[in-house]
């Protein structure tokens, strides 16, 4: 007797993902809890009010930064000019305002203008040239970075007035009554979201997610949105650079999880000629990606000088590019393309941040502190790896 009819009446199993997908952020914030047992019982102030506030202020610029370097990662390509634009767009700003006089709105909205069209041209040069993307924006990286250091000029540093406007940006802090409000507004619409999402995808006959994770997940973010108010409110506040940033991931999270745009990003990233193929616009989609990275990486260097005060030869350089990379990759961003989420550069900044200040808090030698960063990095790279093996093409 043919096999053919008891097979045709077989339910077709889905093709199963292995590895990190399935698991999600859990490593990460699991790691985070280790670094706060481990860290906290050497030194008893890193987990204090002032501490974890002075943390969130440094992930804030870095964090929006790494936003952008997801936007290329996630078709699988990579940015090394992120750090140079960072610099180079805060001096534009800086320019702009102090010494040309424009109001500091008008001035930030120049400077984000500017760097939209660097990202144009770079991803004109990667779709229309046919250049590799790590050319591409190594050449940026060199090429933002000399023309930053030319603007600047022999003095090297231009100061932003203490009482304006993008200084005020790094020196305003969200009360309780502000605070607890925003907290509880946050998850109300992420539940909403996620209720709205299950419908959709019952309606469209898709695999739904569980009531208990979806429970776990809305669950964990209500805990961990209470726990930072109350730290944070146990010091100066709230710090309004990290609502700034923590409103950019919210806002990108939406545009890459709910949008046809969110959609063809990740197509492109698993398979561009399949895309293509689809129907998808492919270089489109690549400029944009390209665009809104630079744009992301000039956010974050505006931030950064907000935080400074100032401008100077260092501004976008140090190491910066190298931990904006990392925080994407370790958040768990894959470098082959098509999987990761915004939350990404949340999750990954922290661990960074919170290693680093860790250290620094136990006189930790700058060698060490590379060391161990490079490690964790290199853990992160090669569990994606084997990830990525155990996922059926």
């Amino acid at each position: 007797m043919s096999t053919l009819p008891v097979l045709l009446r077989k339910p077709l199993r889905p093709l199963r993902r292995t590895g990190r997908a399935d698991v999600g952020a859990w490593p990460v914030v699991a790691g985070l809890v280790l670094i706060a047992v481990v860290f906290g019982s050497l030194n008893d102030r890193f987990l204090s009010a002032e501490n974890l506030t002075n943390l969130a202020m440094q992930m804030a610029a870095t964090g929006t930064i790494a936003l952008g370097v997801i936007m290329v990662m996630l078709l699988g390509e990579i940015d090394l000019s992120a750090g140079s634009v960072s610099g180079l767009s805060a001096t534009v700003m800086t320019i702009l305002s102090v010494h040309r006089g424009w109001p500091p709105l008008a001035a930030v909205a120049a400077a984000l203008a500017g760097a939209a069209l660097i990202g144009l041209v770079h991803g004109w040069m990667f779709t229309r040239l046919g250049m590799p993307s790590f050319v591409v924006t190594l050449a940026g990286l060199i090429g933002w970075q000399g023309l930053m250091l030319y603007l600047l000029g022999t003095g090297g540093t231009i100061n932003l007035p203490f009482d304006g406007l993008l200084a005020k940006l790094s020196d305003t802090w969200l009360p309780p009554g502000v605070a607890w409000p925003a907290a509880v507004l946050i998850v109300a619409v992420r539940t909403a979201s996620a209720l709205g999402n299950r419908r959709m995808r019952q309606a469209a006959d898709l695999p739904v997610p569980s009531v208990l994770g979806m429970s776990l997940r809305l669950g964990g973010l209500a805990l961990a949105l209470a726990a930072a108010v109350t730290v944070l409110s146990a010091d100066r506040g709230v710090p309004l650079l990290l609502v700034v940033f923590a409103a950019l991931v919210v806002a990108l999270d939406l545009v890459l999880q709910h949008t046809v745009f969110g959609r063809h990003m990740y197509a492109v990233g698993g398979n561009a000629e399949a895309a293509r193929r689809a129907g998808i616009n492919v270089t489109r989609i690549r400029m944009i990606a390209f665009a809104l990275a630079s744009v992301l990486a000039a956010t974050g260097g505006i931030l950064a000088a907000s935080r400074l005060v100032a401008v100077n030869q260092s501004s976008g350089g140090s190491d910066t590019l190298l931990m904006a990379i990392a925080a994407a990759v370790i958040g768990g961003t894959s470098l082959f393309g098509g999987r990761g989420r915004a939350y990404a550069a949340l999750l990954g900044i922290v661990v960074i941040q919170a290693i680093t200040n860790g250290m620094l808090l136990l006189n930790v030698n700058s060698s060490v502190r590379y060391m161990v960063t490079a490690a964790v990095l290199a853990v992160a790279v090669a569990v994606d790896s084997v990830a990525r093996r155990g996922q059926p093409r």
